[in-house]
Order: C-alpha cells, then sequence, then structure tokens
C-alpha cells in the first residue's frame, strides 16, 4: 500500500522579523476543487433547465403571435389655414394650450372686408329700390291700359249713339225735313268716333306691351336683388373667415404665427390635435399577415409607460403596402432586382382610453397580435 507522504511546511524567515508559514502546497487544493465540481454541474443543469422552459415558451407564443415595434400612435391633426389673406390682429392661444370646438384662435384685421360688407349692402339697398320703381312703372302702364279701355267704351258709346243718329237723318233727308249739311255732319262724326276707337284700341294694345316690358323690368331688378343679396352673403362670408375658429375640441401645437404677420389664405398658421381619439398603426412584415385578421386582439406597450399594457383589436389592413405610398415607389420592372420584404400598415384600435396614460400621436410603440 502506497502510503501519503506527510505535508511539509516550510517556513520562509525574513531578516529582522518572525518566520512566516509557507503557502499550502497543491497536495492540499486538491480535494477542495473536486467538492466544487457537483455544485457548479448543478448551477449549469438549472441554467439550462430555465432557458430551456424560457425558450419552449417564447417558442410557442411565437406560433400564436406576431410583433413588431414598427408601430407608433396616430392621431387626427387639422391644420388651422386662413380662407383670406390679411395682417392678423390677434392670437389667443399659445402651443400646447386645450381648446373647444368653436373658440377663436386668431382674429385678421376685418377692417377691408367689412368695408366690402357696407358696399354690398348699399348695393343691394339700391338693387331693392330699383324693383319698387319696376312695380311702380307696372302700376302706370295698366293704369294706362285702363284709361285706353275706357276710350274704347266711350267711343263705343258715341258710334252707337251716331249711328241711331245717322238712321234718322238718313230718314229726314228722304223726305227733304233737314238739309244734307247736317246729315254730312253726322256721318262725319260717326267716322270720327270710328277712327277715335280704332285709335283707343291701338293704345291698348301699346299699355299691354308697355306692363309686359314693366314686368319684365320688375323680373330683371328683382335678379339684380338676388345678385346683390348673394354678393352680400359672400362679403359676409369672407368677414367671418377673419375670426379663424377651432373645428374640433383639440390641443394647440406648432404655433407659427404672430401678431401683426401678413398670411396668405392656404398659409398653415398652427396645428390642432385632436383629443378625442387616437389609434395605433402597426408595420407588420408581408410574411406576418398570413394568420392576421381584422377583429383579432391585440396588446399594445407604448415606450413612455412601460409599466402599462394598453389593450386594442385590429381594425383594418391597409391595400396597399407603405411603400407604395412614399414619393417615388420602388419599382423592379427592369434593372437589377432585390427582394426586400415590405411591410403593410395595420390600423389598431384602442378599447378604451386611459386618462391617466394618455397617448399623443407619433409616440413608439410595440404591438402583439393574437393570431390563433
Amino acid at each position: 500500500m502506497a502510503t501519503q507522504e506527510p505535508v511539509v511546511e516550510r517556513q520562509i524567515s525574513q531578516p529582522g522579523g518572525p518566520a512566516q508559514p509557507a503557502v499550502p502546497s497543491a497536495y492540499e487544493e486538491e480535494p477542495q476543487a473536486s467538492s466544487k465540481r457537483p455544485i457548479i454541474m448543478i448551477i449549469l443543469a438549472l441554467v439550462l433547465l430555465v432557458g430551456g422552459y424560457f425558450g419552449w415558451q417564447r417558442y410557442q407564443f411565437g406560433q400564436t403571435h406576431e410583433e413588431t415595434d414598427d408601430a407608433q400612435v396616430e392621431g387626427d391633426v387639422y391644420p388651422v389655414l386662413p380662407r383670406v389673406a390679411g395682417p392678423v390682429l390677434e392670437v389667443k392661444v399659445e402651443d400646447n394650450q386645450p381648446v373647444k370646438k368653436g373658440d377663436v384662435l386668431i382674429n385678421l384685421d376685418p377692417a377691408d372686408y367689412q368695408q366690402r360688407v357696407n358696399a354690398a349692402q348699399a348695393a343691394l339697398a339700391a338693387a331693392e329700390a330699383n324693383v319698387v320703381a319696376a312695380r311702380a312703372a307696372v302700376g302706370t302702364a295698366q293704369a294706362n291700359v285702363r284709361s285706353a279701355q275706357s276710350s274704347i267704351g266711350v267711343s263705343d258709346a258715341n258710334r252707337a249713339r251716331l249711328e241711331k243718329d245717322l238712321k234718322r237723318s238718313a230718314f229726314l233727308r228722304k223726305e227733304d225735313i233737314i238739309p244734307q249739311s247736317e246729315y254730312d255732319a253726322v256721318q262725319a262724326n260717326l267716322r270720327a268716333t270710328s277712327a277715335q276707337r280704332a285709335t283707343a284700341a291701338d293704345q291698348v294694345g301699346v299699355a299691354r306691351q308697355q306692363v309686359a316690358a314693366a314686368e319684365q323690368q320688375v323680373a330683371v331688378a328683382q335678379a339684380v336683388v338676388k345678385q346683390r343679396q348673394a354678393d352680400l352673403e359672400n362679403a359676409q362670408l369672407q368677414l367671418s373667415y377673419t375670426s379663424l375658429k377651432a373645428p374640433v375640441d383639440g390641443i394647440v401645437s406648432k404655433k407659427s404665427v404672430q401678431p401683426g404677420q401678413v398670411v396668405a389664405p392656404g398659409q398653415q398658421l398652427l396645428g390642432l390635435v385632436a383629443s378625442n381619439r387616437t389609434w395605433v398603426v402597426a408595420n407588420f412584415k408581408e410574411t406576418q399577415l398570413e394568420n392576421m385578421q381584422v377583429g383579432q386582439p391585440v396588446e399594445v406597450e407604448v415606450d413612455a409607460y412601460p409599466n402599462e399594457d394598453f389593450a386594442g383589436h385590429i381594425e383594418s389592413l391597409s391595400a396597399a403596402t407603405g411603400a407604395r405610398f412614399a414619393l417615388l415607389p420602388p419599382d423592379n420592372a427592369s434593372g437589377n432586382f432585390v427582394k426586400v420584404t415590405q411591410r403593410v400598415p395595420v390600423k389598431i384600435a384602442l378599447d378604451k382610453a386611459d386618462p391617466q396614460h394618455p397617448l399623443r400621436a407619433g409616440m413608439s410603440v410595440t404591438a402583439t397580435v393574437k393570431v390563433k
């Protein structure tokens, strides 16, 4: 049997001091290292088991879910644009100020547009006066018709009387009771009365034409009134455009206007972010869309609130990829072809709003869709 050699401790002496014990030799460290190996193996086995478990869970999760971090919060952003040109008289809001629908945001100088309203009102009053005058002319023409008709009646009465006188005169002249001159005078009066009736009949026709012309003048004057009324309404509308109001409830953003600045129609002065509704647009790869459908539940993680989860559902899928709506969409019909996985925007509606954690347009999120 082999005998274990005794461990020899050597002391190292230093000049001027006591002797120090020597470091144990390698024969003493070997049993301690052997005792630690089972513990290390157990730890490695536990790590492998835990890693395998979580890896399997992740694999199962990946089979039933699709995830992307290419997603952001979207909301309605309304640009506030002037419809008329003019200097800015007053700016009543500041950046990030909440406003209600109908609140006045900006006032332009209304002096020029008020003058146009005054001119349109004066033109309308003149046109209405012309209508009154035209209607009076119709009344005068109708009176002339009645006067001419009265003349016809008088002429008919005189003619009937003269015809009777002519019959009597003819009988008396035949009996030589009256002279020929008196008989001729009765005939002349009858012819004159007939001529007067014809003249009166012509006057009736002329008067009726005057009535028609006067009625046309009334119609023209009424059309002018409508035109002047339209001009007045347009001037009033232009005047109303000098006051820019909030189209919806929201928050003022990106204000770029100051009092005294001269603005032009269509120039964006500020943006109004609607505060009543937000949604998420997630750009999934086209290879992730196989089992994705409208109505599937979605879990949304917002970078701004790492400890909060938001529930939602797929509202719609875009009919085209995001690249198709780019300013210069890719065209691989010619030249060298490089296949690139495209992304399709998916609109995700949130099930409920959280007032304690408001979502703002543009926030980055991670969307996870349960597809199975």
